[in-house]
């Protein structure tokens, strides 16, 4: 018993670990503008025209974007560098990673966002979730 005990622990072990996934070759800005998102229904973008995936840009900047974030759990700020930033979120159950990116156009008072899940398909509205929260939380 104890055997089959310490192989059902080890198994999900090895699951919660293979749940980060890899961080993605394609973050960052590029020609001032962040990554598309794919078919799947788990990323949101304020850069994207489906309805599916848009959602508006933030009002403000990134110090506002990095106050919000400091009030939000399990998030790290990975990088950053001028008018970008990168940070991730960890889901507290299963150690899913979202990467979430922001990129300000400081002329206009925005900063545009990308949320999206490393691993699987749909997010169940996570995504979009978040970056409400982060707008929420940057209005208060």
């Amino acid at each position: 018993m104890n055997i089959l005990i310490r192989g059902i622990a080890t198994v999900g072990l090895l699951t919660l670990i293979g749940c980060a996934g890899d961080r993605p070759a394609t973050l960052g800005a590029q020609n001032n503008a962040l990554p598309g998102c794919p078919d799947s229904p788990n990323c949101v973008s304020s850069f994207e025209t489906r309805e599916s995936h848009g959602i508006a840009a933030l009002q403000g900047t990134l110090e506002g974007v990095r106050t919000a974030l400091s009030q939000m759990p399990r998030v790290q700020i990975i990088s950053e560098e001028g008018n970008y930033l990168y940070a991730e979120f960890t889901s507290s159950l299963m150690g899913y990673v979202d990467d979430v990116e922001f990129l300000a156009a400081p002329e206009q008072n925005i900063v545009h966002v990308r949320s999206a899940s490393r691993l699987g398909y749909s997010d169940m509205g996570v995504n979009r979730e978040r970056i409400e929260t982060i707008r929420s939380l940057m209005t208060r």
